[in-house]
């Protein structure tokens, strides 16, 4: 499985898409402070959003479909997502497997 993720910094100023085989994994290498760069520069550590892909073609298709979206965009997709702004679990949803959703 391949997951495309967003992740906020505390005041929600700042978003982060990225793409990993492990979320898990990815989730602890940023919180941790092993990604240098954009991450540990502004903070960004709070998972608000994911997509699960069957393969990883899709999953790096779809971060560059998030990616190329408007701010406004990208918080739709997070407001209408699973996960509130803290990073919680607010109710169970099916995953989104291979989104056609556009930006």
């Amino acid at each position: 499985m391949y997951y495309v993720y967003l992740l906020m910094n505390e005041r929600h100023t700042v978003i982060y898409t990225g793409v990993t085989n492990n979320l898990a994994r990815r989730l602890n290498e940023h919180q941790s402070g092993l990604i240098k760069g954009f991450t540990q520069k502004y903070n960004v550590h709070k998972l608000v959003y994911y997509e699960v892909f069957e393969n990883i073609i899709d999953a790096i298709q779809r971060e560059k479909q998030i990616k190329a979206g408007s701010r406004r965009k990208k918080l739709e997709l997070i407001k209408g997502s699973t996960l509130s702004l803290r990073g919680r679990l607010r109710r169970p949803k099916q995953s989104r497997c291979q989104s056609t959703t556009a930006l």
